[in-house]
């Protein structure tokens, strides 16, 4: 089977064809760190992690770059409300961000540069713009000259021409033309700085990526990635800086995920709607934030709703419930070889493989991919209506939910053996209190063990038990 990708800048699905073979080199835009994630920050990094694992998945070496920015005017500001340093704001909200995003599942990044450790970089990519006339130096400010980049707009098909000045881009008297954007800012009193051949300033936004995508994946990478909003000017501006340097493409494939909605609206800050993904994950578990990320492909707008959040949980608890049924079982089945009648799920199971495989192999359609787990939740929880049932049989179920998991990474791991000592003694009083038909004592504690977030199901193989 073979990947295909949309292109933002083809307007179209391709043959995905790394630069070089069994390699894939992809950079995905950060976050600007001076507040803690919210969950519109969380579709990109959940969906650009199962990019990134199913490419692994497939056999292939990924190196996997996502960036902090950790000074801008954001940053600047927000350490003077806080009155700290912008270093000191900048580590407090890295190490936020990466607590988060382990919390949801994410894998850890090949490499996370930081601007500030990449200014001289930065500062050599901007001379090289300015030497070759892409760019000019204005009262310590350097701006990049649109209008000499021919194929400045192809990525998001701005018509430059149209644009109101002063409404979508900011008039200033510096510049030759509303459209130059800013490369190097000449930094105010007080403000941290550089010394540069321009004079004590700080990097513009666009600039960084462009140098840190040639400084640790070279001039032309596979997949640069990030979120429908950095489509223009973020990655426009990326494009024109890297390619007037280079003479090469950037990238060869650029993904941008669709915008997250509240509630069926935008979500903003005039409209206080954010949600902290911190503050989420107290409420309902990381998994089904995954999950409900990845129910709706990510070129489709997804709307976040307390609706749409209970229909995550319910999906992803009846995967959750197949996969911990076959664990219990297994640990009471007899490791016997597989009937006649069950050779036949090695064949459906590698179906339902099959499917999955080929609905990841269109543009990452999660959504469809789910549904493939759902063939085989429907398999399994089939098999588990026997009385008897052999281990060979469970484990290939279980290897299955295994290898979709290590692409999705939904499920709970938790296992049955952390129970606490307190919960394990009331499970054992129950089961005396049911033999001595102790039915008011057996509810009691059921109702107990309910408060303390454990369900029971009394089955023919015994008590099973999940957690809420």
């Amino acid at each position: 089977m073979t990947l295909r990708v949309y292109n933002t800048l083809a307007r179209k699905k391709e043959e995905f064809v790394p630069i070089e073979p069994g390699k894939v080199k992809m950079y995905v835009c950060g976050p600007t760190v001076y507040n803690y994630i919210h969950i519109g920050n969380g579709r990109p990094v959940i969906f650009f992690d199962v990019v990134r694992r199913y490419l692994e998945s497939q056999n292939y070496e990924v190196a996997y770059i996502t960036n902090f920015t950790d000074v801008d005017d954001k940053m600047i500001r927000k350490a003077e409300e806080l009155a700290v340093t912008v270093p000191e704001l900048a580590e407090t909200f890295i190490q936020a961000f990466l607590a988060d995003i382990q919390t949801l599942g994410v894998h850890e990044a090949t490499l996370n540069p930081r601007v500030t450790e990449n200014i001289q970089e930065i500062i050599d990519f901007i001379a090289v713009l300015v030497d070759k006339d892409y760019a000019y130096e204005a009262r310590g400010d350097v701006y990049y000259r649109t209008s000499k980049f021919a194929d400045y707009g192809k990525l998001s098909q701005q018509n430059l021409d149209e644009l109101q000045y002063g409404i979508r881009i900011e008039v200033d008297d510096r510049k030759e033309s509303p459209q130059d954007f800013v490369l190097w800012k000449a930094a105010k009193p007080g403000e941290i700085y550089w010394d540069s051949p321009w004079g004590q300033g700080r990097p513009g936004w666009h600039i960084e990526c462009s140098a840190m995508v040639r400084k640790y994946l070279g001039e032309t990478i596979d997949i640069h990635g990030g979120g429908h909003d950095l489509t223009f000017p973020h990655h426009e501006c990326e494009i024109a800086q890297t390619e007037a340097v280079t003479g090469h493409p950037m990238a060869h494939y650029w993904m941008h995920n669709a915008f997250l909605n509240i509630d069926n609206e935008k979500m903003s800050k005039s409209l206080g709607n954010g949600i902290l993904i911190r503050d989420l994950v107290k409420q309902i578990k990381p998994e089904v934030l995954r999950f409900f990320m990845l129910s709706g492909h990510y070129r489709n707008p997804l709307n976040f709703s307390d609706e749409s959040l209970k229909q995550a949980t319910n999906s992803l608890e009846r995967i959750q419930n197949a996969y911990d049924n076959l664990k219990h079982r297994l640990k009471l089945a007899s490791a016997t070889q597989l009937s006649e009648v069950e050779t036949k799920l090695t064949d459906r199971i590698a179906a339902i493989a099959h499917q999955f495989e080929e609905k990841m192999n269109d543009d990452f359609n999660t959504p469809d991919a789910i549904t493939a787990v759902f063939d085989l939740v429907a398999e399994a929880n089939l098999y588990l209506q026997q009385e008897r049932v052999n281990a060979a049989a469970l484990q290939l179920f279980l290897d299955q939910f295994h290898a979709f998991d290590q692409i999705l990474g939904i499920l709970s791991q938790q296992a049955n053996e952390l129970l606490d000592e307190e919960i394990e003694q009331l499970i054992i009083e129950r089961t005396e209190s049911r033999k001595s038909k102790n039915w008011a004592r057996a509810d009691e504690i059921r109702d107990l063990l309910t408060e303390k977030g454990i369900f029971l199901e009394d089955t023919p193989q015994g008590i099973r038990w999940r957690r809420k």
